[in-house]
C-alpha cells in the first residue's frame, strides 16, 4: 500500500483525489490535486508536478497523459502526479495565485499560518516531500515568454541530483538559480533529487508538452521504473542565467530566439515608443546563448526581456 494525503492505493492499482489546503470565498475546496499510479511491483516514489505557475499549460497536460499510458501492472515503484499545484492561479490564467497574488515558485517552504499560498507550499512539503524519494518539477517560460528546452540543477546539490537531471535528456543544464524558494529547495533539503524542467512558453503547444513527456518516461527509465534503458547525451552544455530588465518602458520586440547563440554585443531586441522610435537596444552582455525572450509586448521600465545563459563548461555522462 502507498499512502499520500487523504489517499490510500494498493499495488497495482491507480487513484485520484485532493490534499485539502482550505476552502475558497465561495464554498470550493481548494488543496492539491493529486495523480497516483502505484506499481505491482516495488521501487522508488517519483513526484512529477506542473502549474506551480497558473499560466504554464504544458507541463500539467504531460503529466495527465504519462500517467495515463502507465501500467501499473508492470510499473516498479510508485509515481505521483501533480498536474495543477497552484489551482487558484490556473483559474486566473496567471502566473501567480488570484487569491493572495504571490509567486508560489518562490515562497517555499511556506508559512501554514500564512496566506493561502504560504498554506499551499506548507502543505506540499509536510504531506509530499516525506514520501516520495524525487521530484520533477516541469515548467515553461510563461505566457510572458518563451525559453528553451533546459533542466535547472540546483547549484551546491550536484551530488544528488546530477543524474536526474542529465536524464531529462535536455543539451543545457541551467547550474544554480540564485533564487530562493522554489519547489526544488525543501526537496533537496530533505536530501531528496529534484530537478526543474523548462521546456516552451507565450502559448499552448504540442512540441512542447511531447518533450515533457520524453523527459519524464527517459527518467522513469533511469530509475529502472520502467522497461527500457534511459537515453543520455555523451555532453550536456552547463549554462548560468542573467536577467536583462529594460529601462525604457514600450514596445519590444525580440531580435534573437530562444536557443539561439550570440555573441557580445549582439543586439538582441529593441524596445520602440508608439511612433517607432527607438527607445533601448538590448546586447548580449557576453557571448552566450539565450535563455529566454520575452514574447508580450509591452513592456515597462524594469520589466524582464530576455535571460541570457554564459556557458561554464560540459558535463559528461558516464
Amino acid at each position: 500500500m502507498y499512502s499520500i494525503g487523504p489517499l490510500t492505493v494498493a499495488r497495482g492499482e491507480r487513484a485520484q483525489g485532493l490534499i485539502p489546503v482550505g476552502t475558497s470565498s465561495y464554498g470550493v475546496e481548494l488543496g492539491i490535486p493529486l495523480i497516483v499510479v502505484n506499481g505491482a511491483q516495488g521501487g522508488p516514489v517519483l513526484c512529477v508536478d506542473a502549474g506551480v505557475h497558473g499560466d504554464e499549460y504544458d507541463g500539467q497536460e504531460a503529466i495527465r497523459r504519462v500517467l495515463a499510458e502507465i501500467d501499473p501492472a508492470t510499473l516498479r515503484g510508485t509515481v505521483v502526479g501533480i498536474p495543477c499545484l497552484n489551482t487558484p492561479a490556473f483559474e486566473a490564467a496567471a502566473r501567480a495565485s488570484g487569491i493572495d497574488h504571490l509567486n508560489l515558485n518562490r515562497i517555499f517552504p511556506g508559512d501554514a499560518e500564512g496566506s493561502y499560498s504560504q498554506r499551499l507550499a506548507a502543505t506540499f512539503v509536510e504531506q509530499v516531500v516525506p514520501v516520495v524519494d524525487a521530484v520533477v518539477d516541469l515548467h515553461t517560460g510563461g505566457a510572458y515568454g518563451e525559453i528553451a528546452p533546459l533542466v535547472i540543477l540546483q547549484g551546491g546539490y550536484e551530488n544528488l541530483a546530477t543524474d536526474l537531471a542529465l536524464a531529462a535528456g535536455h543539451e543545457l543544464v541551467w547550474k544554480g538559480g540564485k533564487w530562493g524558494g522554489t519547489v526544488r529547495h525543501p526537496v533537496l533539503e530533505a536530501g531528496k533529487p529534484a530537478i526543474t524542467l523548462e521546456c516552451g512558453g507565450a502559448t499552448y503547444r504540442e512540441a512542447n508538452v511531447e518533450q515533457h513527456m520524453h523527459s519524464v518516461r527517459n527518467i522513469l527509465r533511469q530509475l529502472g521504473m520502467i522497461d527500457g534503458k534511459a537515453e543520455l547525451r555523451g555532453t550536456y552544455t552547463t549554462v548560468s542565467g542573467t536577467f536583462a530588465r529594460s529601462d525604457a518602458g514600450g514596445f519590444f520586440v525580440s531580435h534573437a530566439e530562444p536557443g539561439e547563440t550570440c555573441k557580445e554585443g549582439d543586439l538582441i531586441g529593441t524596445i520602440s515608443d508608439h511612433y517607432g522610435n527607438v527607445l533601448e537596444e538590448v546586447r548580449a552582455p557576453q557571448e552566450g546563448i539565450v535563455l529566454w525572450v520575452r514574447r508580450i509586448r509591452t513592456v515597462r521600465p524594469g520589466d524582464e526581456v530576455v535571460i541570457f545563459g554564459e556557458v561554464q563548461g560540459e558535463i559528461l555522462s558516464c
